[in-house]
């Protein structure tokens, strides 16, 4: 039987797409602290929220969309928030004052979550289901080339130039994600009876999935590892005289993720889901006792590759899990709850583990990230992994 057809040109469309919407996350994202601090004297408090309230309105625009996102259409939801996202970058040259700029973070942000959500959503309507880890892994790849690329160019862009410049190319990325987003074709999803009934509910129920959020609670815990490596790397490895280490510890985690979503999707669809987590979550605990105890420019580099073959892996892997673990009609909803725990490890792990530095340290924190990642391993094996995990090809439905 011939394999189902996935380079189609709405896939490569959406990759085009995802890896634009992404560039502007991380292009913003790197610099908008020094940008506050810099242009309104703002404090170390005020200037970290200009970063990550960005966050926070994508994490509100989440729990909506997922519910809402049939209803407004997931093409025409995509159009919307990426023209938000291009007035919103044009609109950074023009406020003059910190509570503005606050604000305008915060609404970005949820064009972000909106558009994030839909685009992650609107692709497992095109992956054929017998190729969704492959798919998704590929799909992956242009987020994880954002991570190397936008925060590269956040600082590059200020340093050669201006802010100005900046939010100029934040602009420019979002016009591209807004042509992806003419150019793409997505299939109409049809809305079920329950759907319609509950369109006014603003229940629990109606808002998350409880398979969205048993999945991603392996990802909040293995999301807050990694943050921590976002966060306090560059200092961490300046202690201990490796301070060129940190941006090659990111193009190490980039190139090796890179690398490993071309082909671990591949092997999930053919093995199962247990024969790839397992030993993705191994790379990952490695990655990160290398860097509690090899804190030197070869250790650090290294520890880049390892988490990249395990965190950058693991996070298509779970995707892949949850949409094949609930009905079509739930994946919009099944989607934000995964992304909305992923994302919530990504913002509040930063201030859990900046409570703990002063007292272990950044060798004795990089050990508890390894520890969370081993605690990861236990809930995935009891919200999954005993008793689906091993079986590959298997859409759950109910």
């Amino acid at each position: 039987m011939a394999r189902a057809k996935l380079w189609t040109k709405d896939f490569i469309v959406g990759i085009g797409l995802n890896l634009s919407m992404s560039m502007v996350f991380y292009l913003l994202m790197t610099s908008m602290a020094g940008y506050a601090a810099a242009r309104f004297a703002a404090g170390e408090a005020a200037a970290g929220f200009a970063s990550s309230s960005f966050v926070l309105g994508a994490v509100v625009a989440r729990v909506l969309t997922g519910k809402y996102l049939d209803f407004i259409g997931r093409r025409r939801l995509l159009v919307i928030t990426m023209a938000a996202s291009v007035l919103a970058s044009l609109a950074y040259l023009v406020a003059d004052d910190l509570p503005v700029l606050l604000g305008l973070r915060i609404v970005h942000g949820i064009a972000f979550g909106a558009g994030n959500t839909a685009i992650m959503t609107a692709i497992q309507s095109i992956i054929p289901s017998s190729r969704r880890g492959e798919g998704t892994g590929y799909f992956g790849t242009a987020t994880t080339l954002s991570t190397a690329l936008g925060p590269y160019l956040g600082v590059i862009i200020p340093r050669q130039f201006d802010f100005a410049m900046l939010f100029v190319a934040s602009a420019i990325m979002s016009v591209i994600a807004l042509a992806c987003c003419l150019l793409i074709r997505l299939p109409v999803q049809e809305l079920s009876d329950y759907q319609r009934r509950t369109k006014w509910h603003l229940k629990l129920g109606t808002l998350v999935d409880r398979d969205g959020l048993r999945i991603g609670s392996v990802m909040l815990l293995a999301g807050t590892a990694y943050a921590a490596a976002l966060v306090f790397l560059a200092g961490y490895a300046a202690e201990h005289g490796a301070a060129p280490a940190a941006s090659l510890f990111f193009v190490a985690f980039a190139a090796a993720s890179l690398v490993a979503r071309l082909f671990v999707g591949r092997l999930q669809d053919v093995f199962g889901d247990n024969a790839v987590i397992f030993p993705v979550f191994v790379c990952d605990i490695a990655g990160n006792i290398l860097l509690a105890m090899w804190p030197t420019m070869s250790g650090i580099i290294l520890a880049g590759v390892l988490i990249g073959l395990g965190f950058g892996s693991l996070m298509p892997c779970m995707q892949a899990i949850t949409v094949k673990s609930v009905p079509m009609n739930r994946v919009p909803v099944a989607t934000a709850s995964f992304f909305l725990l992923l994302d919530a490890g990504s913002g509040i792990g930063p201030v859990v583990l900046g409570f703990l530095y002063p007292m272990t340290g950044g060798n004795g924190m990089f050990l508890v990230c390894a520890g969370l990642v081993v605690v990861a391993i236990g809930v995935y094996i009891w919200v999954h992994g005993h008793r689906r995990g091993g079986r590959p090809g298997r859409e759950i439905v109910a």
